[in-house]
C-alpha cells in the first residue's frame, strides 16, 4: 500500500492479546541474542570468576554489571533500530503491527528512546501502563502516550519490504 493512500486512511489501534503476541515472539529472539552475548563473555572472560557457594554460583559482580549492561545496551538497540527503521520488529511483522509517530512516520530517536525505557516499568508494573489501554479512547498504553506513538494494525495487503 502505496504512503499516500496509507495517510488517507486511519489504521486501527493494535489491542493487548496481538502487542503480547508479537511481544512474545520479539522476546525469543531477544533472549537469543542475549544468550549469545552470555557465551561470548564467558569466552571473553573465562569462567574462573565463578564459584560455588553453598550450592549457589556466585559470580564477580564486575562480570555481572557488565552482562546487565550488554543485555539492556542489545534489546535496546534492537527495539530502537527496528522502531526506528520500518516501525517494526519481527514479532510486529508476524502480527501486522507498526509502530508510527502521531503524525503518522517513523519514530525518531527521541520517541524510541522514551518508548523503550517506558515500556518496562509499564510491563513490569502488573502491565499497568499495557491495560490502560482499555481505558484511552485512541486505545493507545502508557507508553504510546508518553511517547507520542501509537501501534496500529496494517492491512495484510502492506509489504514493509
Amino acid at each position: 500500500m502505496s504512503p499516500a493512500i496509507e495517510a488517507e486512511l486511519e489504521l486501527p489501534r493494535a489491542g493487548l492479546l496481538r502487542r503480547l503476541a508479537a511481544l512474545l515472539y520479539d522476546m525469543f529472539l531477544v533472549a537469543a541474542i542475549w544468550m549469545l552475548l552470555g557465551f561470548i563473555l564467558q569466552l571473553i572472560i573465562g569462567t574462573d570468576n565463578n564459584q560455588i557457594i553453598d550450592g549457589q554460583v556466585i559470580t564477580d559482580p564486575v562480570v555481572n554489571n557488565l552482562l546487565f549492561f550488554l543485555m539492556l545496551t542489545s534489546s535496546f538497540s534492537f527495539y530502537c533500530w527496528f522502531w526506528m527503521r520500518s516501525g517494526q520488529t519481527l514479532g510486529m511483522l508476524a502480527w501486522r503491527l507498526r509502530a508510527d509517530s502521531l503524525d503518522g512516520g517513523r519514530l525518531k530517536m527521541p520517541q524510541a528512546i522514551i518508548r523503550f525505557f517506558i515500556a518496562w516499568p509499564a510491563f513490569l508494573l502488573l502491565g499497568a501502563g499495557f491495560l490502560w489501554l482499555y481505558l484511552d479512547k485512541q486505545g493507545d498504553t502508557i507508553h504510546d502516550k508518553v511517547s507520542r506513538s501509537k501501534i496500529v494494525i496494517v492491512p495484510k495487503s502492506y509489504r514493509p519490504f
